[in-house]
């Protein structure tokens, strides 16, 4: 089968890991008869520099032309005095809703192999964990009405929340649906004590619930998940909330992994085209050191090829090969945890996932 997937190497260490990424996707169609057919395209803050936004015209048509988006990361201090609309985040907001991106999948599970690098108590570490967070991607706070105005106490500033009934049915269905392969089990997050958006929020996903039978469904604050989620993980299976909440909690779930380099994420709508990337930033500090971790990107694809081509075999071989390379012990600098004698190097450990596979 053949694929067209459009790059998005974008800043800091995204190329690194796009690169390594793409060998490891390389190596995966030859041994199963795939190929995979590469566009790189600007986004973040190497097209502010080159064209002056974040998003350019002809990245957006190219993404909208691929089978499927890989984007490495976006950002970095060299454009955060920017205007909001002119930041690098703005372009995955842009392919978020151009592309019709509803659903943000964020698995955070804990690798054996890895159970030293994580700051939890061992004797909660030794239960082990296994979650996903579904995050609303599309609406929410970030995409509502903000600006700036004259108010009481002088200038302020303002941004919205909101939801309709409809853009929460619809996450919640995918909720359910993966609750429904896993464990069963659903914890909704939301302020329902506070906020109204958060009360229409809950009525919404019970009234969905009701399909559901076969699924347990529970609502949670989002402070109190906040805390369960260091004190009791294991209590998790499929966890659903906002936008916001979501981009909060799934980086809080990536550090009691170990490291926030582990974690794929893949953001997907209404077709099969979803857009894959790591949760992680693009550590400017890092860049171009050889020191970035990839694992996160090739879990990204791995993904891509579940979600969007429908590669289960190849899929479950990169995440093996993935596994296999941990459990020797092989590590790079953000998970080194005491398990090997030195970290390796971006290049050194893609090549020992390229051999598993």
């Amino acid at each position: 089968m053949k694929f067209n997937i459009a790059l998005l190497k974008g800043d800091g260490i995204g190329p690194e890991i796009i690169d390594s990424t793409t060998q490891v996707l390389d190596k995966i169609g030859a041994k199963f008869g795939h190929q995979f057919d590469y566009a790189e395209y600007l986004a973040g803050g190497c097209a502010i520099d080159a064209t002056g936004i974040p998003l350019p015209e002809e990245t957006l048509a190219g993404c909208l032309a691929s089978d499927s988006v890989l984007l490495g990361a976006v950002g970095g201090p060299k454009w955060d005095t920017l205007p909001g609309h002119l930041r690098p985040e703005r372009a995955l907001l842009g392919l978020r809703a151009a592309l019709g991106l509803y659903t943000n999948l964020r698995p955070a599970r804990l690798y054996p192999a890895l159970a030293a690098a994580s700051p939890l108590r061992a004797d909660i570490v030794a239960r082990g964990f296994d979650i996903l967070i579904i995050r609303e991607l599309t609406g929410g706070i970030y995409f509502g009405d903000r600006g700036r105005r004259e108010g009481p106490n002088g200038p302020e500033a303002y941004d919205t929340e909101a939801y309709s009934v409809m853009e929460v049915e619809r996450i919640a269905r995918v909720a359910f649906e993966s609750a429904r392969l896993r464990g069963k089990h659903v914890t909704s997050i939301d302020k329902a004590n506070v906020l109204e958006s958060s009360r229409l929020w809950r009525e919404v996903v019970h009234e969905v619930a009701k399909d559901y039978p076969d699924v347990t469904v529970i609502d949670m604050l989002v402070d109190n998940a906040a805390m369960q989620l260091v004190r009791n993980p294991q209590q998790f299976d499929v966890v659903v909330t906002s936008n916001m909440f979501g981009d909060i909690l799934s980086d809080e779930a990536s550090q009691i992994t170990g490291s926030i380099g582990l974690l794929p994420s893949a953001s997907l709508g209404s077709t099969k085209r979803g857009m894959y990337e790591p949760i992680h930033g693009s550590a400017p500090d890092i860049a171009g050191q050889g020191l970035a971790n990839p694992i996160a990107t090739i879990l990204s694809a791995a993904m891509m090829l579940r979600y969007s081509f429908g590669l289960e075999t190849e899929a479950k071989a990169m995440e093996d090969a993935v596994d296999n390379v941990l459990n020797a012990g092989h590590r790079t600098a953000d998970i080194l945890g005491g398990a090997a004698q030195r970290p390796l190097s971006t290049s050194e450990i893609t090549e020992l996932i390229l051999l598993e596979i």
